[in-house]
């Protein structure tokens, strides 16, 4: 619908013009008066353009002199017929420029293609930006995280993912304590922080261990920051004379201390994945 108004007022304003400057040939009373019009109407045309206006700034003035040459000619040519010499000669040069204004305004439309010409020129800046960004993002390719060891990446790229059983932690050293036991020392990556719940369920998923044989706890000395987590099977110590059932007596000492009252049905012994020993 504004496109339209648009093009119906310069049309318009193409008639308009062709009569101002007709009527000058013969009289010196539409100069000035005419003059000033065309100016008004180019600096009224561009306060509501706001395309053109606004063009980008590398042709902003071009697409502004594109939209205001229509005015300008009909001002310089207004001017024009006041300082022509007399005579049917001028009158027929001056009636021949009028109409090459007329026809050129009609049919190329300054104002529209002024627009358009900014409209092309911004989608085109904005494309070029949007293929610069794609590039800048597919030519970053983030940091891999630098790991200690071959466990510390083991425990990184399993556990401590996003949405694992242990997001956010780090391995910062273990110990084989048997074949069938070791023992992980666990912090935060952000300093300051408390280690958070690791599932045992989901570790005992994870590496196919008992829950009874999982067992995370405080590191002596230390704070939340860290944590003891001991997986597998606790060795036994050697005794003068061989028990009956080693296991039985040492959950039978583990019992006392952490969980009096429980005894231990059966006992099996599994491996341990090897990035762990």
């Amino acid at each position: 619908m504004l496109a339209r108004v648009r093009s119906t007022v310069g049309r318009a304003a193409t008639v308009a013009g062709a009569l101002v400057l007709t009527g000058g040939l013969g009289n010196d009373v539409f100069t000035l008066p005419g003059a000033a019009a065309a100016i008004a109407a180019a600096g009224v045309g561009l306060a509501t353009n706001p395309k053109v206006r606004h063009a980008p700034e590398s042709v902003r003035w071009t697409a502004v002199s594109l939209y205001a040459a229509p005015h300008a000619g009909c001002a310089v040519i207004l001017v024009g017929e006041r300082l022509a010499p007399e005579g049917s000669v001028s009158v027929l040069v001056q009636a021949a420029v009028i109409a090459l204004w007329t026809g050129a305004t009609w049919m190329l439309r300054p104002g529209l293609t002024a627009r358009e010409f900014a409209d092309e020129v911004l989608a085109q800046e904005l494309a070029e930006a949007a293929k610069a960004a794609e590039a800048e993002a597919a030519a970053f390719v983030p940091a891999a995280p630098a790991y200690a060891s071959e466990a510390a990446c083991w425990w990184g790229e399993n556990f401590a993912v996003e949405g694992g059983i242990a997001p956010g932690t780090v391995l910062l050293d273990h110990r084989q304590v048997s074949a069938q036991c070791v023992a992980l020392i666990i912090g935060t990556q952000t300093h300051g922080q408390a280690v958070p719940d690791i599932s045992k369920p989901g570790l005992s998923a994870a590496l196919d261990i008992p829950e009874e044989q999982i067992d995370i706890g405080p590191v002596p000395g230390r704070g939340a920051g860290v944590r003891l987590l001991v997986l597998g099977q606790r060795p036994v110590a050697e005794a003068e004379v061989e028990p009956v059932d080693s296991d039985a007596e040492m959950w039978a000492e583990i019992a006392t201390a952490a969980m009096p009252g429980v005894e231990l049905i059966e006992a099996n012994t599994y491996e341990m994945p090897k990035e762990l020993t």
